[in-house]
């Protein structure tokens, strides 16, 4: 699929942009990868990274500075590219509740600048990056991210026949990844505190690592006929048993509710499954426009959802108990 590909990354420094470099060039061939981001400094220190790790792939890698504010530099950018994966945000919630309007310049006309420069460059797909956030939004990085993802579907409706197929992939917080609750309580750990902090104990979060979010993103690649938002079927878990799992005799206490924050992570919701097909490891949300046709997608394979299903972290039928957590967190490096 990716074989001999141009592939541009958005936001590429990243968690996800690093496990994406990683895993495509174990899995395909392709012609070459660019990280478009506008820090200079984690490029270099991606570079050096991929330098020891992996020096072979080096000539097939670009890295451009740049921001997707900037709609020139990404016409730039874009010039020969396949496809585009959209990682590129502002996503700290506290961030984006004090800068809105920052918020707005990146998640919002940064969307819409990357749709604009693919559907003129004739880039062929793009998958944009969303959020569990972007569904019944209660904070301003969720607001802007359903913004996004309602601009990256409609975007279609412009692509003409043979035109840009821009999807969508959905998950929650990454195990693992950059600002996430694993490293900060194996932060805590490491200096020896016993207590960890909880900000409700009945808060819930689904479990997916960076190679579960990568493979959703090949889905959306291969598969994407303009429109759908894709979501894996992931077990979910109790922050408490999380922080037990990480550390068998601490204790726990609980501090309040973060500003934005939810209980419970919510990727499908009852309005949502008059559209949801179900799949085997996934779902697929398709769009609601009378250009769409679901006979041109794959979505005949799954089976149609009934109508008020919701798919929330809170309400799942899999969960990672204590002991599950603990096997999770050692097969996956986190301690």
């Amino acid at each position: 699929m990716l074989n001999n590909k141009n592939i541009l990354v958005t936001g590429g420094t990243g968690s996800f942009g690093k496990k994406f470099i990683e895993m495509t060039f174990k899995k395909f061939n392709p012609n070459k990868i660019i990280v478009y981001s506008r820090d200079e400094f984690k490029q270099d220190l991606l570079k050096k990274d991929i330098s020891m790790k992996m020096p072979e792939i080096l000539p097939n890698l670009r890295f451009f500075i740049g921001d997707v504010r900037d709609k020139e530099r990404l016409y730039r950018a874009f010039r020969g590219v396949d496809y585009v994966i959209h990682a590129a945000a502002m996503k700290q919630v506290p961030a984006c509740e004090y800068n809105p309007f920052e918020a707005i310049k990146t998640n919002i006309h940064g969307a819409q600048n990357i749709i604009d420069a693919a559907l003129d460059c004739g880039i062929k797909k793009v998958v944009a990056l969303s959020t569990d956030k972007a569904v019944n939004p209660i904070n301003l990085y969720g607001g802007t991210k359903l913004v996004s993802d309602k601009l990256f579907v409609s975007a279609n409706s412009y692509s003409g026949k043979n035109g840009t197929v821009f999807s969508i992939v959905r998950y929650g917080n990454v195990a693992g990844s950059r600002g996430s609750v694993i490293p900060f309580f194996k932060g805590l750990i490491d200096k020896g505190i016993k207590e960890m902090p909880i900000t409700d104990f009945d808060m819930t979060r689904f479990w997916i690592t960076l190679d579960q979010g990568v493979e959703l993103v090949y889905k959306a690649l291969e598969e994407s006929v303009g429109g759908e938002t894709y979501i894996s079927k992931i077990p979910s878990f109790k922050i408490t048993d999380l922080a037990k799992a990480m550390l068998s005799d601490c204790t726990l206490k609980e501090v309040g509710i973060r500003e934005g924050e939810k209980i419970h992570e919510v990727m499908v919701t009852k309005d949502d499954s008059r559209f949801t097909f179900e799949f085997d490891k996934h779902f697929v949300i398709a769009p609601h426009f009378n250009w769409w046709n679901e006979k041109k997608s794959n979505l005949g394979e799954g089976k149609k959802v009934v109508s008020g299903f919701e798919y929330t972290s809170g309400g799942n039928d899999q969960w990672l108990d204590v002991e599950n957590l603990r096997k999770e967190l050692k097969k996956n490096g986190f301690c």
